[in-house]
């Protein structure tokens, strides 16, 4: 039994349809006569629809990305709904918002709609499913009404009431009568896994049909009448800024209707808005826009970082880690430094990750348009609540009075968080009193980014005579993600140092240090973020320590996470890591590629684990030497994420998720020179081709644990056990990513 105050409000299609409304407690909202006390309820807005033809609507909520919730979602709701997947439509919701209870405050009208951290599923599991069994109960009362007979008689089956006698009723018929009646107070009896019909079962995505004939829409196809089409020129140098600029050519140019300086922030400001000072070019279409571009005539002004680089910096990491300055410590238990001292047996070793661009296939942009005191937005976004807020603090409109369509999005990995993109099309829209579609290009969206933050990491492991690991420490000098990020509260190691994951209280004594070091980059969060950044120094120097101590990687992984339990872990994904659900995904990876085989000369297997977002995955990864380089021959991924919703959209986005890894790992990286950002295209941040990519061998473990996300379990283990796999097959220690650098 699941104990849930109402959320759901009734009403009455025109034609005699009914639409059930989601509506969260505690809000303030008009109560109505047939409703029993309780909570006020707000109407949010349609979240299903049920038609008299008994066509059955059913709103995704959250923000698509590419992972798959505008499917995933609705097959919760459409489970309890007790109707068949075939019987439903699937619509994008727009972002709701409504008045809370105290004035300034505000509520989603359909719950969490962002999309980040892997917590669509987790966040919908009870609430979307309590929804269906709602509307399901309201339908079975409805009936119960039409027959007099009593509720507990009938079964609800696929869009239908049946009476034991055989009488059938569609919950077309029955929406009109159904709309009168008090909504069912609960508690909500959910289904057993047993008795899942649809949540559980391979399922194709949604819009699956639009999206192979081109018919699905992004951001980038949004269209609003009478827009214009803008592109921006934007300071190549960090914190740089715009010393002149000669127009005059441009403005000449067909087209071309107006140039808009761009406000960047201060070198002192947090990145809460635009990430850089430039100048826009605003014109009847996006070729003039960016012929026009091309003809401005701008001295840039180079900022503080103008001398600096990326060599400069792996310089600075590479000192502070091996020093003893500045050193923060996350996290100490028992005494590593005495362990150090004493032990018989000492590993060390640094690792190296670059900065990082997201290059989603789909680049930033923004349409939008002011009439009067309301703002319509449309853009591809991961936190459409920050897009509000921040329209509304730079433009004094209400809150409520900015509407924001979410189609789908051509990939976020993080980069979406952001909303710059959105401020520059704000200012440009004031400027020019009209509707403006933003462009991005690709050499736009290289170079300004949020990137995943660069470091040195720096692990120690203590061993007795015997072999037996007695300490354990990770030390990582890295450009803080925090910084200029409006996060004052949290720690400086945030999304570089991993304080409460493997092999924390895994080794009698640990030690987890940062060291921060400054560099003039953007920073922001990155798929799997701070578990791309730890997993592969710590699962390639597991490697390291049974290698010097001549004992199986593979089992002292096993040993190291001991007997099944369950540990803290206060980082996003916790409060619980089980070292038991980590093994059994190492052990099945490493059953599935046949670890442990002999092997030919040449050819190695590499192994990794990793607990990411409350989910638990694996990657076997064999690798064949071929002359002074290697071929990956097999890759194999496991991932116990939980109850599965989707199973074909878990297997999808591991196997997503891998070769992302696999191609961040192996070739991608970006550098800077003088205070300029080297990458602007395909050429110079080379993502892996279709010929390159290894088929990926994706498992999903079975499960009875509440379900985690999927979008990001996939990545942090790929490049640890790719690098393993080469050091197998080579003897060569890669240390430093990118693995062909």
């Amino acid at each position: 039994m699941h104990s849930r105050r109402q959320f759901l409000e009734i009403s009455l299609l025109s034609g005699g349809g009914l639409m059930a409304s989601i509506a969260l407690p505690g809000l303030a909202a008009a109560a109505t006569e047939q409703r029993p006390a309780g909570p006020r309820l707000i109407p949010l807005g349609a979240f299903v629809r049920i038609h008299p033809d008994n066509s059955i609507v059913i709103g995704a909520r959250g923000c698509e990305i590419g992972q798959g919730v505008k499917t995933s979602l609705p097959m919760l709701i459409a489970d309890e709904l007790e109707v068949r997947w075939d019987q439903v439509r699937v619509e994008q919701l727009p972002y709701g918002l409504m008045a809370g209870t105290e004035p300034g405050k505000f509520a989603g009208r359909y719950g969490g709609q962002g999309a980040g951290g892997s917590t669509n599923i987790p966040d919908g599991w009870t609430e979307l499913r309590e929804a269906g069994a709602q509307i399901r109960l309201l339908l079975v009362a409805a009936a119960a009404q039409l027959w007099q007979v009593d509720a507990a008689k009938l079964k609800a089956r696929e869009a239908t009431i049946v009476h034991p006698d055989g009488r059938v009723a569609t919950y077309g018929s029955l929406a009109a009568r159904a709309a009168q009646l008090p909504l069912p107070p609960g508690p909500f009896e959910l289904k057993k896994p047993a008795d899942f019909r649809i949540i559980g079962r391979p399922t194709k995505v949604a819009d699956c049909s639009d999206i192979v004939s081109g018919r699905a829409r992004y951001g980038i196809d949004a269209q609003i009448p009478g827009m214009l089409f803008a592109v921006i020129a934007r300071c190549p140098y960090l914190d740089g800024t715009v010393k002149s600029c000669d127009d005059s050519a441009a403005k000449q140019m067909r087209g071309v209707r107006a140039i808009v300086p761009i406000t960047g922030p201060k070198p002192t400001d947090d990145f809460v808005r635009n990430l850089a000072a430039g100048v826009a070019v605003v014109a009847d279409s996006t070729w003039s826009a960016m012929q026009a571009r091309k003809a401005l005539k701008i001295e840039w002004e180079p900022g503080a970082w103008a001398h600096d680089s990326t060599a400069a910096l792996e310089k600075r990491c590479r000192g502070a880690v091996a020093g003893e300055t500045a050193i923060q410590t996350g996290r100490s238990d028992g005494d590593m430094k005495t362990a150090w001292a004493a032990a018989e047996r000492k590993i060390e070793a640094d690792y190296k990750v670059p900065f990082l661009a997201h290059a989603t296939m789909e680049p930033p942009g923004a349409t939008i348009h002011f009439t009067g005191d309301r703002v319509k937005l449309i853009a591809s976004l991961q936190s459409p609540g920050g897009a509000s807020r921040m329209i509304s603090a730079m433009t004094g409109v209400p809150r409520l009075n900015i509407d924001i369509e979410l189609p789908r999005a051509g990939g976020g990995f993080g980069r979406r968080l952001e909303n710059d993109f959105v401020a520059e099309a704000v200012q440009v829209a004031q400027a020019v009193k009209q509707p403006v579609k933003l462009i991005w290009t690709r050499d736009d969206d290289l170079q300004n980014d949020f990137f995943r933050p660069f470091g040195v990491q720096r692990l120690r492991a203590a061993a007795d005579k015997d072999g037996k690991l007695t300490g354990w420490s990770h030390r990582v000098a890295a450009t803080s993600r925090r910084w200029r990020a409006d996060s004052a509260d949290a720690p400086e190691w945030m999304g570089t140092l991993d304080v409460d994951g493997f092999p924390a209280n895994c080794v009698p004594n640990y030690l987890a240090e940062f060291v921060n070091v400054d560099f003039g980059l953007p920073r922001g969060w990155w798929r799997a973020p701070i578990h791309t950044f730890a997993a592969f120094a710590t699962q390639s120097f597991v490697d390291e320590v049974a290698f010097a101590l001549e004992r199986d990687p593979l089992e002292m992984r096993l040993a190291m996470l001991g007997e099944p339990r369950d540990l803290d872990y206060k980082e996003h994904g916790g409060p619980i890591f089980s070292t038991g659900r980590l093994a059994a995904v190492m052990r099945e990876a490493a059953r599935r590629i046949g670890y442990g085989r002999k092997l030919p000369k040449g050819r190695g297997i590499g192994l990794a684990c990793h607990f990411t977002f409350g989910g638990y995955a694996a990657h076997a990864i064999e690798v064949q030497a071929r002359g002074d380089g290697w071929h990956i021959e097999r890759c194999v991924c496991v991932a116990d994420v939980g109850q599965i919703v989707n199973p074909a959209g878990v297997e999808a986005q591991l196997m997503g998720g891998t070769i992302d890894g696999l191609s961040t790992a192996i070739g991608l990286e970006v550098t800077v020179v003088d205070g300029r950002i080297q990458q602007s295209n395909f050429d110079g941040y080379p993502l892996m081709r279709m010929p390159d990519a290894p088929f990926v061998e994706a498992h999903v473990m079975p499960s009875t644990m509440k379900p985690s996300g999927a979008g990001e379990m996939g990545i942090p283990t790929a490049a640890p056990a790719l690098a393993n796999a080469i050091f197998a097959a080579t003897g060569k220690r890669l240390r430093d990513l990118p693995l062909r650098s």
